[in-house]
């Protein structure tokens, strides 16, 4: 992962352990100390947010923990015009230029360019040069595309927010 989404995990973790778990714990506390919790609706949604929280901090640290930190510019230094992560890559497809930002699978944006190097077109443009012409498949057949210039720049992206329960339930029916 890119240094820019090391710090955004980092960030949202401290936040979850330091603030948010902390405040709902007390909200569990309090809502517990209403009397029956079989009808406790405070109570269970409190639990409910407890058992998220503890899901996320305990994903965000597993990440953090395995997690490979790569900085696109000092990458740039190694890889000359060759694609490798980190690089920012300008191509020509049917003649129309796009940029794409090759990154980890938690820092992802596609529709702002920025693609997971496990993605279809990220693991076309990986080990591939400036002039090289790339084929490959994606969800809508097949591609190609002519690699016009590789940077290595900083990628200023965020992490992919968790899922959120409440709104999965919602769209339920």
């Amino acid at each position: 992962m890119t240094p820019a989404c090391a710090e955004a995990m980092r960030e949202e973790l401290r936040d979850l352990l330091y603030t948010k778990r902390p405040e709902m714990a007390r909200t569990a506390e309090w809502a517990a100390s209403n009397g029956d919790r079989s009808e406790n609706a405070d109570y269970h949604y409190a639990k409910r947010a407890l058992r998220r929280f503890d899901s996320r901090i305990r994903f965000l640290s597993k990440r953090l923990e395995g997690a490979q930190i790569i900085d696109p510019v000092a990458q740039g230094k190694v890889a000359g015009v060759k694609v490798l992560f980190g690089a920012t890559v300008t191509v020509d497809e049917e003649g129309e230029e796009k940029v794409y930002s090759i990154v980890g699978v938690d820092e992802t944006a596609p529709g702002r360019g920025v693609i997971s190097w496990v993605s279809p077109l990220g693991k076309a443009l990986l080990g591939k040069r400036e002039g090289d012409v790339v084929t490959f498949v994606a969800p809508k057949g097949e591609r190609e595309l002519e690699i016009l210039k590789v940077e290595y720049r900083p990628i200023a992206v965020g992490v992919v927010p968790a899922p959120e329960e409440d709104d999965a339930e919602e769209n339920d029916g």
